[in-house]
């Protein structure tokens, strides 16, 4: 007589189905990784385009709002008369490493009536053997009054090419706006510091060609 508890169980094969199940776990896992993955890099590209976007952006809301000392740009003289109240202007000048220029205000601080429009000079000079392009970033402080300062002309609007040697005044026109006195925030508002940093710029844009450049060209076809 056989003894039954004695006796190995014998081992259970898989059925087709536990068999099916096994083969389509591992094809399951690659769906899943291969969704996974690009969840991951969908997010990537996403926040990659957002990042440039918000240069942009951020440069628009600045010179629109005002926010970090960011000047506004005029494009005429204010309407009413200036006011009887006045305000000193500093000048500040520097210039990034790279740039072998010398920058600096011909007057340091000025006094001014707030709605007068008022012109002063900068002066460049090229201290280097070659010619060098540069470009100025500017911003007022207190940084909160970048949106009452109003510049209607200003050399950092455009890229500046200086010549071996060469020696340069550059002109601002601006200034402060009326509806700075509004604000009940701006009452004990003494000075303005308006600030310039010549950066150097490695790829300028480049130059329209003249009409007698142009027919060179094409004769030379």
């Amino acid at each position: 007589m056989i003894d039954m508890e004695k006796t190995p169980a014998m081992p259970q094969l898989p059925t087709t189905g536990q068999k099916a199940a096994t083969r389509r776990e591992p094809v399951a896992r690659l769906g899943r990784d291969a969704a996974v993955a690009a969840i991951c890099g969908l997010v990537v590209v996403l926040m990659v385009g957002a990042s440039y976007a918000a240069v942009p952006f951020y440069n628009w809301f600045c010179r629109a709002t005002g926010f970090n000392g960011t000047t506004q740009v005029a494009t005429a003289a204010p309407a009413g008369a200036p006011l009887a109240r006045k305000i000193a202007v500093r000048f500040d000048a520097n210039v990034a490493p790279g740039l072998p220029w010398k920058f600096e205000p011909e007057q340091t601080e000025i006094e001014v009536r707030i709605g007068e429009v008022v012109t002063v000079f900068y002066t460049v000079t090229n201290q280097s053997a070659r010619t060098t392009v540069g470009q100025a970033a500017y911003n007022v402080a207190p940084l909160t009054v970048g949106a009452y300062f109003q510049k209607i002309n200003c050399f950092c609007f455009t890229e500046q090419t200086m010549d071996p040697g060469e020696k340069r005044e550059m002109p601002v026109v601006f200034y402060v706006d009326p509806a700075l006195v509004a604000n009940n925030d701006n009452d004990g508002l003494n000075t303005i510091t308006l600030s310039y940093t010549f950066y150097p710029v490695r790829e300028p844009a480049p130059k329209p060609l003249a009409a007698s450049e142009l027919d060179k060209r094409k004769g030379s076809l």
